[in-house]
């Protein structure tokens, strides 16, 4: 059954994308999207390092990406607004790989692959990678949930309770490196961020409880990365963009649908 390249590129949007629900939730509820697309930028300089040092990819785009979220977590409140080192780092980061890729004369590099994905040439072992990282996310938020959502609504909550926010926040940043250490091959580097949050922004409008928001999430994933597959093969388009463009449509066509029924509510 692997051996179906489209079998193969399903399970592998559909690992990213059950790992992202639940990840892209909180990155709403923060307001981190900066964050992970800045994440998601320096993944490029991860590539040009992999591939210079002769080593697995999802390995240095982990390593950079921690690297990334540790910089900003230390430089934080220094004399910078946080949106400010995140526009340095992402954009500076991103320009670093995209030089240091130039040098690699000795390695054939397909960059749009990495900069927009390539989920159609997802092998068995890229579905590996792409599972046992979505698996640790899932357990790691099912295991940090209660207290992720507690420092969450209030740090000062979060602290009467005896926990410790800097390290929810320092959790949340692993599983946010995992999860761009493995989509890469799926959306690419540019269409991470997005990934993360049109589903969890869709499942918003309808959902009454966090739970519900990060099932909701995974439902309008899957359905994305599932019509985004049929509709690139029906019109041959670059299949990552189209799965963002589905994800899109749903995000304008729930949220729309959902201020109508509150709006007709209220009347």
């Amino acid at each position: 059954m692997l051996d179906d390249f489209m079998v193969r590129a399903a399970l592998a949007g559909l690992g990213v994308v059950l790992a992202a629900a639940p990840l892209g939730c909180f990155v709403v509820w923060r307001r981190m999207a900066f964050f992970g697309a800045a994440t998601a930028h320096a993944a490029v300089l991860g590539v040009a390092i992999s591939l210079a040092l002769s080593i697995s990819v999802f390995a240095g785009v982990l390593a950079v990406a921690l690297l990334m979220a540790i910089l900003v977590t230390l430089t934080s409140g220094r004399g910078y607004a946080m949106d400010t080192l995140l526009g340095v780092m992402a954009h500076s980061s991103l320009a670093f790989g995209l030089v240091a890729v130039s040098f690699l004369t000795d390695v054939r590099i397909d960059l749009m692959a990495y900069l927009f994905g390539d989920i159609l040439a997802v092998g068995r072992g890229d579905l590996a990678v792409i599972w046992s990282g979505s698996l640790l996310v899932l357990a790691l938020m099912a295991w940090r949930w209660q207290p992720l959502l507690v420092a969450t609504v209030s740090e000062d909550l979060a602290y009467a309770e005896g926990g410790t926010p800097r390290r929810e926040s320092l959790y949340l940043t692993v599983a946010l490196a995992v999860v761009v250490a493995v989509a890469i091959k799926v959306v690419g580097v540019l269409l991470i961020a997005a990934l993360l949050i049109i589903p969890a922004a869709t499942a918003r409008a309808f959902s009454t409880t966090p739970e519900a928001m990060a099932g909701g999430a995974a439902v309008v994933g899957v359905g994305s990365v599932l019509l985004g597959l049929w509709g690139s093969w029906e019109l041959d388009t670059p299949t990552g963009p189209t799965i963002v463009c589905v994800a899109t449509v749903a995000f304008l066509l729930i949220t729309s649908l959902a201020r109508l029924t509150r709006a007709r509510a209220l009347h």
